[in-house]
């Protein structure tokens, strides 16, 4: 009986020596874990985008009163580059792409502010069926006043492209938050973030445009501005290094496109859009 107890005893002080060894491991292992901090650093990228927008008033005004019309509900799609890598990766070709780049800096821990620009392309669609209504006394086959009637946009009436592009200069407030460890991920070379915010900027399109038998009209110019929310995915490699995920929704307001080389001539629209944005980028201290 005696020798089973000593027995006993030896077993459970190694049972509770070896608990503690393993519990002061894993305390050792959570101190050696590298903590990743953020504030103070710069951080940039380079991406490309797709892009969605919303049906569109568009409303023209010409010189001495020589038109005053509003298409209505007007169509509009992107025009994204086929893939190839002389166009992605060349960097002579590279703005050729949408794209999207941006530089910032970690104010706090968790806080960013930066300055890029969304290169978005918005084409409308051509031969489209729209609304008009208003008034048309340019000396042109359109002439005539129209009152909710149906106009074909074909290429003798108009053609309209913001395609060298958009062009959404924004300024962005973002949280940033490292998730990872929530599904027991915990390493110095790999963190998963979750980052969101808000943005607003100026419209600086390069605007193609040919209105009936005028002049076409191709030049950069501010002509609005426009607010956005984003959420994306971060994932960081090395600590330096990362690839981010992002989706924007926003709005855009331009009441001052310019459409031919009379700078009475001009006109407005609203819209929104939708982005998807695959980024490249790093993180660094000056």
């Amino acid at each position: 009986m005696k020798t089973k107890v000593i027995i006993g005893s030896f077993l459970l002080m190694s049972i509770c020596s070896f608990s503690q060894e393993n519990s002061t491991e894993n305390i050792d292992n959570l101190k050696n874990v590298e903590k990743i901090t953020n504030k103070g650093k710069f951080f940039f990228y380079w991406g490309w985008n797709r892009a969605n927008y919303s049906d569109s008033d568009i409303h023209f005004t010409g010189d001495n009163d020589s038109y005053d019309f509003t298409l209505r509900n007007v169509k509009a799609k992107d025009r994204q580059t086929p893939f190839s890598f002389n166009d992605y990766l060349n960097p002579g070709r590279i703005t050729i792409p949408q794209n999207n780049y941006r530089i910032g800096y970690f104010l706090k821990e968790n806080y960013t502010i930066s300055i890029g620009v969304d290169h978005m392309k918005y084409v409308m669609v051509a031969d489209q069926t729209v609304k008009i209504d208003g008034e048309i006394n340019a000396g042109t086959p359109f002439d005539g006043v129209y009152n909710n009637d149906n106009q074909i946009l074909s290429e003798d009436f108009l053609q309209l492209e913001h395609t060298d592009g958009l062009n959404y200069v924004n300024v962005e407030f973002r949280r940033f938050d490292e998730i990872g460890h929530l599904i027991g991920l915990n390493h110095k070379n790999f963190q998963i973030n979750l980052t969101e915010g808000l943005g607003a900027g100026i419209l600086y399109p390069r605007t193609d445009i040919k209105l009936f038998d005028q002049e076409r009209h191709d030049e950069f110019h501010i002509a609005g501005y426009g607010s956005s929310a984003v959420i994306g995915l971060n994932l960081t490699f090395f600590k330096y290094f990362y690839i981010q995920s992002d989706l924007k929704f926003g709005y855009i307001y331009m009441p001052d496109v310019k459409t031919t080389y009379n700078p009475n001539d001009g006109a407005s629209q609203s819209f929104t859009f939708f982005q998807r944005n695959i980024l490249i980028g790093g993180r660094f201290h000056l």
